[in-house]
């Protein structure tokens, strides 16, 4: 028993070597780099504020049997895979993550997998510097998760791919041949972006009007941390008070449920307002199907500006967001009237679209 054991350990290790040799036949006995036959690539994915990237080597199927058999399958003998060619693949995160639900500090780790017909395990080493898998050593393994392989359509080239990418997790996928294995990568997008704005508001940045408004911008959109988020618009209103940051303060005191103090504030921001900024807040509250409301800003900006060309093109989409088009073509042509050449070419197909309803 101990020696068959040996032997399948043995041959499945001699053919990994074999299969590691052979891609690196490219390099001259005399040590000089020529191309390699596996290819090195990068891949990177930001996540927020965090970067991911995988750096590996890329094997071609070139008609070989790939999975079970040049990729042998744990048999009870778990001998890792390095998830590529040549050297370690490799995984780094810039900040602490979680992958399949499991906690990983920031940090770049070696990249292994151990795989099966019906799951795979997928290990984050802490020696990333290795020569592929044939040094691993399972005490140095940060994280091991397990997870199941899919089909696919064909792929010549291994190749890893970030999919379906969202403000605080990605799919992190291998694809070879007819299969891909993927593991769920989670970020604490707003942890790490406040503490981001913590420390750069320590810094230069928190001199300006501006990164206190972009820094209470982001949690008003993001509906959260409202109470820093107010003491932040209020300091940059403190260091210049313009429209932009007064309707900052006034959308986190609105969804904070303070009404009265946030008409007041918009109230102040109107009066300072330039046309394009009004132009702005009302097509932001169309977006946000606040019609009416709109509709008084873009009357205001009217009567405040009727020379101004673009003014009437902000009736005109207020009307269309009411469903009177008769309305919206008749000040969209006198916007045309009033507007420079670069922006007739626009107006005029707005004008065909509703003509042609």
């Amino acid at each position: 028993m101990k020696t068959s054991y040996h032997t399948s350990w043995l041959s499945i290790l001699f053919a990994i070597v074999l299969s590691a040799t052979s891609s690196n036949a490219q390099y001259g006995a005399g040590g000089v780099h020529l191309p390699m036959e596996s290819q090195k690539a990068s891949v990177t994915q930001t996540i927020g504020l965090t970067d991911i990237t995988v750096t590996y080597h890329r094997p071609a199927v070139r008609g070989r049997k790939i999975w079970g058999d040049l990729v042998p399958y744990n048999n009870g003998i778990p001998i890792p895979w390095r998830g590529g060619a040549n050297e370690n693949t490799t995984i780094s995160f810039t900040n602490d993550v979680t992958v399949e639900g499991k906690p990983l500090h920031s940090g770049t780790y070696g990249l292994h997998f151990i795989p099966g017909e019906k799951e795979w395990i997928v290990i984050f080493s802490t020696n990333s510097t290795s020569w592929g898998s044939f040094s691993y050593d399972q005490k140095e393994d940060a994280l091991r998760v397990t997870v199941k392989p899919q089909p696919v359509e064909f792929e010549e080239y291994l190749t890893y791919e970030f999919v379906s990418p969202q403000p605080n997790k990605v799919l992190a996928q291998l694809r070879w041949e007819k299969l891909a294995v993927g593991f769920t990568i989670e970020v604490p997008t707003h942890d790490v972006v406040l503490a981001s704005i913590r420390k750069e508001l320590r810094n230069t940045p928190g001199f300006t009007w501006k990164s206190y408004d972009d820094a209470a911008s982001y949690c008003a959109d993001e509906n959260f941390n409202f109470d820093e988020a107010i003491q932040w618009a209020k300091r940059s209103i403190s260091i210049e008070e313009n429209f932009d940051n007064l309707a900052t303060l006034s959308t986190l005191q609105r969804k904070t449920g303070h009404e009265e103090e946030a008409s007041k504030t918009m109230e102040r921001a109107m009066l300072i307002a330039k046309p394009m900024e009004l132009q702005g807040y009302g097509r932001s509250l169309l977006r946000e199907k606040k019609v009416d409301e709109a509709m008084k800003i873009f009357e205001y900006n009217l009567k405040k500006n009727p020379d101004t060309w673009f003014v009437y093109a902000g009736m005109a989409r207020g009307y269309e967001a009411k469903g009177d088009l008769k309305k919206a073509i008749e000040n969209m042509k006198i916007a045309l009237e009033k507007a420079p050449d670069a922006s007739k070419p626009g107006i005029k197909a707005a004008i065909k679209q509703w003509e042609e309803k």
